[in-house]
């Protein structure tokens, strides 16, 4: 297990805040043994937090050229055919996983390939189940384009606690299966725009492993 980078900045001030309660309420109620063990507990409180949140578990990279991997820990919420109106403009099979709070935050190459697109969006912070939170939300797309010539796209989108969106992957960058493409910071969903011809391999309200289950393969 290890702590992952984009956490640092969160954790220094983490470490910060806890200085300040302790010195604070070891100076002004250190005769009050209560106060000073409450605010022991909301430190290791908020420290325990943000060393989950920001967690880099050890995974098992699941490499399988016919197949389309889970790019983030969380629960299959939307498998449907919708048009995608942003980069193909036609019909396609999204997949949509919702991140909790308690999940790990680390997104993943669901395919290897070439990024041909990679575009970030301003928006609002619905809530991530909200049916316009992948139009509306702060949000990225990226596409990637898979040595059979097929393109998938997928998008991270901010929820109602996610502020902060972290994208690596830049046009033209080489994807390779399994790994990091991006970060979204204390949850969201990330949602998958997939041929329409793909084997899903998962069903709604599944729990998936990013970068281990299998999301669907290619026909």
């Amino acid at each position: 297990m290890k702590f992952h980078k984009e956490g640092i900045p969160s954790l220094i001030i983490t470490l910060i805040v806890i200085s300040v309660i302790n010195f604070l309420t070891h100076y002004f109620c250190s005769t009050y043994p209560i106060v000073v063990w409450l605010g022991y507990a909301l430190s290791a409180f908020l420290l325990i937090t943000i060393i989950q949140f920001f967690r880099n578990p050890n995974r098992t990279i699941t490499i399988d050229d016919n197949a389309i991997i889970a790019p983030a820990d969380g629960k299959v919420v939307v498998i449907e055919e919708v048009m995608e109106t942003e980069y193909f403009k036609d019909k396609r099979l999204q997949i949509s996983i919702f991140m909790s709070p308690i999940n790990v935050h680390i997104n993943r190459y669901p395919i290897s390939g070439v990024v041909k697109f990679s575009k970030y969006h301003p928006g609002l912070f619905l809530v991530a189940w909200h049916p316009k939170s992948s139009t509306d939300n702060e949000r990225t797309t990226i596409v990637v384009k898979h040595k059979n010539g097929q393109e998938i796209l997928f998008r991270q989108i901010a929820g109602a606690m996610a502020r902060r969106i972290v994208n690596y992957s830049k046009e033209n960058d080489i994807a390779a299966q399994g790994t990091e493409f991006g970060f979204i910071k204390f949850g969201s969903r990330v949602d998958l725009f997939l041929p329409t011809t793909v084997k899903v391999k998962v069903n709604l309200e599944e729990k998936v492993t990013g970068p281990e289950t299998i999301i669907a393969t290619f026909e």
